[in-house]
């Protein structure tokens, strides 16, 4: 005799390429990333690896930030994984990774990646991490209408010291000044805490304490890879850089 299926069973039927479907979708890697810039550069310095990932078939957007306060910062990056269809990996250099891990309470985002970053935890700031460990340089300046910049007589020693000096002659006269106010504000939000993360940690530092970074990457549970290189180790190091990322969208 023919068994006639009851209700539940055939709507259980129906719905299994549904379910199938939604399985495949959670399973795929993640294809966006989005990048977010530390303070007194842009984000032209990432163009490497913009087409390192881009080859490999990633869709890479750069977050501008206008520097003006971390409520700005983290604005600015949420209204970029507003744009993003699909889950994103979101990456941060310098006072980026403050703004990452504020920016990062979204349920698209994935994974996290800090270069040669500062990750406060909640009820922090990133003067006060940093003032916990100073960095190996001071050169650092303050203007009297409340903004930051690097002595550019020193950007090339303390903040890129594996590259050409003409380049960062040129990136020390094209800063983006970012505010004192943004440095002392305490970060609401820690990504961190709930998402995987992975970290970047440039050993030949001199703008952000290698050990400082050691210490926030372990605290933060993060998978760290050491790279030699200094503070702009995305510029000098791409490849490295990009195969971490790489390694966060597969969940690696």
């Amino acid at each position: 005799m023919k068994r006639i299926p009851t209700l539940a069973a055939a709507l259980a039927l129906a719905a299994a390429p549904a379910l199938h479907a939604n399985a495949n979708a959670s399973a795929a890697p993640v294809k966006n990333i989005v990048i977010v810039s530390g303070s007194f550069v842009d984000g032209s310095g990432w163009r490497v690896i913009h087409d390192i990932l881009t080859q490999k078939g990633y869709k890479v957007t750069v977050a501008a930030q206008p520097h003006t306060s971390l409520d700005d910062d983290v604005a600015a990056t949420r209204d970029i994984l507003d744009q993003q269809v699909g889950p994103v990996v979101l990456v941060g250099h310098s006072s980026g990774g403050a703004v990452i891990s504020a920016a990062g309470e979204r349920d698209k985002v994935k994974a996290l990646v800090y270069v040669s970053a500062l990750l406060p935890d909640i009820g922090e700031s990133v003067a006060q991490v940093i003032g916990s460990m100073p960095s190996p340089s001071n050169s650092v300046r303050p203007t009297q209408d409340g903004h930051l910049f690097v002595d550019p007589a020193r950007f090339h020693a303390d903040v890129g010291a594996d590259l050409p000096e003409n380049r960062t002659n040129y990136m020390a006269i094209s800063q983006v000044p970012a505010t004192v106010a943004a440095f002392n504000t305490q970060i609401w939000a820690a990504a961190w805490h709930h998402k995987p993360s992975y970290a970047i940690l440039s050993t030949e530092d001199r703008a952000l304490s290698p050990d400082l970074q050691r210490w926030m990457y372990q605290r933060a549970g993060a998978k760290v890879t050491e790279v030699k290189g200094s503070h702009l180790t995305y510029i000098s190091q791409p490849d490295q850089v990009a195969k971490v990322i790489d390694d966060a969208a597969h969940g690696r």
